[in-house]
Order: C-alpha cells, then structure tokens, then sequence
C-alpha cells in the first residue's frame, strides 16, 4: 500500500491529513489522453494507445474514459464504418452507447423516466449489442464485448440465464476481470431479480477462488453494502454491527489489500476503488482500526462509488465524516 500513499502524495502537498479529492481515474497520463484525443475525435490516437494495452481487464479505465466522453457517438460509427473487420471501434461505439444511453434515461426512478426516454435508452443499447457481437466475431478471444453485453443485457432486462452466459463468456477469457465480477454481482442482487444469499455466494466464492491480492477482494464489502442500502434505518445499522459481517470484510482483506501481493496484481485505479469499499463498510461495521488503515492508505483518494450512497451530491463530504470517525 506504500505505492498507493507514494501516489497520492505526488499529487497535493502532505499535511499529516491528506487534501481529499474525487477520482474519476487513476491518474494515468495515457487515459487523459485518450480521453482528450477522444473528445478531439483523434481515432488515430486513440486507436494507437488501445493498441498499446493488452486486451482484458486492463483496458477497462481506457473504454470508460472515451465512453463517458461526450460527442464520441458522433465520431466512432464512421470508424466503424471505415474498418468493416476491425473489433475495437466495434466496442468503442458499442461502450460509448452504453453512457449515451443512460443519458437519455437520467439516474431517476423508473416512474419518472418518460416512455420517450425509455425508448430512447432502449435504442441505444440494442446498437450497442449489436456492435458487441459484431466485435465478439471478430476478436473471439476478447473479454470487452462481453462485458459490454453483460451491462446492456441489464439496461435491457434480458434476464438472468442469458446474463449468466454473458458473464462466463467475459471471465472464460479474462479470469479476474473486476468490472464483469461487479456486473454480475449487480445481476445476482435482489433487486436485480437475484437474491441476499445468492449474491453473498457469489462475492464470497469469486474472492476467494481469486489469487492473493486480487481485487476481486472488493466483491465482499459490496455486497455487504448492497444489502446495507435495500435495509430500513436502523435494521441497516444492526446488520453492519453483525459480527459475521466484520469477520467476512476482515477474511476478505486478508485475502485483498492486505496480501503481499496487492500492489502488483491490482491496478492503481483498482486499488483506489477496493479501498474505498473496504473503507466505507468498515466504517459502518464499527470497526475503527481496520477503517482508518483503509483511508490511510487512500491517502485522501475518494471514488465515488460507494460513497454516494451516503451523500449522492458530495461522496467526498462522506468520505470526510467517515475518515474524522475513525481517528483519521
């Protein structure tokens, strides 16, 4: 975790508490660049430093950071177009439709989302798909298109066998794969139609059949988290404060961040995130110690998931709380 500290202290002065700031990424020069060369429409550019990154779990930073940018929907189906056997515009368009999607459906409740908006949401993801599956034929041994699918089969409620194939389509060729690890175990949740103890198994299980230090470890904290948020107040509080719970997030670390093997098999972004969950759930287990090891090592880095759980219009302000709560 030391590489961890070392990383966050480059970027802003250290005072003993370090200035908190919210992190979209890990800070890598190369996804600010495809994000730039994406909102500049520079396929070449972008093209070129995908190219530079083996496929699998490791490109994930790179497909969010040109598909959370706007315009891209407007630039990437000519390079569609223009290389008819080529998979990574393919997944490139194919992610850039997943945000532009949801986009148009908003983050409100269902009942809010007009039937044009759904429609809307709709479209996007079945062009999606559809250049997922185009780019699955293309590049067969790619894990991208199929963690595309596993989150429009959810957008498009496709239901849970064929999420299921989805999800060990993607992890048959990238074993560890955490974003198709945190999908499924959105799909196995109950409010995705799953259930508390289907979704425990899953964490429990994936975590542990990972290697020592993988990120996968996050998976148990999450899932922890999830059944946290669907509880009334009060019941949420008595479930974080059930012993099995501690003693779950604490096998879990030892298997996680904890191991020796952290910093070299979880990325610099992935660490951030498994932190940060472990952070939070921690902190509302009430174990203090074991909170303030996990901000220490954040060193003031703050995702926004899962803090806005606690505060959706400033994750950090939680973060903050939660950080003074344990003596940090």
């Amino acid at each position: 975790m030391a590489l961890l500290r070392d990383m966050g202290r480059t970027l802003g002065k250290w005072t003993g508490r370090p200035a908190t700031r919210l992190r979209k990424d890990s800070g890598d020069p190369e996804v600010a660049r495809a994000r730039e060369a994406a909102a500049a429409a520079d396929w070449a550019t972008v093209r070129g430093l995908f190219e530079a990154h083996p496929e699998g779990g490791n490109r994930t930073e790179l497909l969010w950071a040109v598909a959370d940018t706007a315009g891209v929907e407007r630039w990437i189906v000519k390079a569609v177009e223009a290389e008819p056997r080529a998979a990574l515009p393919r997944v490139l368009a194919g992610f850039r439709h997943i945000t532009w999607g949801w986009e148009a459906r908003t983050g409100a409740l269902a009942k809010h989302v007009s039937r044009e908006q759904f429609d809307l949401f709709h479209g996007r993801l079945r062009l999606a798909e559809q250049w997922f599956y185009e780019a699955a034929e293309r590049e067969p041994h790619w894990s991208s298109p199929w963690y595309g699918l596993q989150i429009t089969g959810r957008g498009l409620q496709v239901g849970p066998t064929l999420a299921q194939r989805r999800f060990e389509a993607a992890v048959r060729r990238a074993p560890h794969h955490l974003g198709a690890h945190s999908q499924q175990l959105q799909q196995v949740c109950k409010k995705w139609g799953g259930s508390d103890e289907q979704m425990h198994a899953f964490a429990r299980e994936s975590a542990a059949a990972a290697p020592g230090g993988s990120a996968l470890g996050m998976l148990v904290p999450d899932a922890h988290l999830e059944q946290w948020l669907m509880l009334d107040a009060g019941a949420d509080g008595r479930y974080m404060g059930r012993p099995d719970v501690s003693a779950s997030l604490h096998e879990a670390a030892a298997h996680s961040f904890r191991h020796p093997d952290f910093e070299r098999l979880a990325s610099p972004y992935q660490r951030i995130q498994v932190l940060n969950s472990f952070a939070m759930a921690f902190s509302l287990a009430g174990e203090r110690s074991a909170a303030r090891e996990c901000f220490e090592a954040t060193d003031g880095n703050v995702t926004e998931s899962p803090w806005q759980y606690l505060n959706g219009s400033d994750p950090v302000a939680a973060y903050r709380k939660h950080r003074s709560a344990a003596g940090r």
